[in-house]
């Protein structure tokens, strides 16, 4: 037999029970997609509304560190302004 302390409580499990509760229901969208435009849309009014410009997409490539650095600043300050 384990030895237990007497001031931790054990955990008891009966292996016997089944575990199949099911907490809520959730239904999906009808139209995910008209789901997603209009997420779309609060998301880009939000940033609008707020003055926020997104970053360049794509792959930029440097000769030195000192270059990304810069160009890295270039962007931190364009967004603050």
């Amino acid at each position: 037999m384990y030895a237990f302390a007497a001031d931790q409580p054990r955990t008891i499990i009966n292996l016997e029970e089944s575990i199949g509760k099911q907490v809520g229901r959730r239904k999906p969208p009808t139209n995910p997609l008209r789901v997603a435009s209009d997420m779309n849309k609060l998301v880009n009014g939000l940033l609008s509304a707020a003055g926020h410009k997104l970053h360049q997409r794509g792959v930029f490539r440097f000769h030195t560190h000192e270059e990304a650095d810069a160009r890295k600043m270039k962007m931190i300050s364009k967004k603050e302004s």
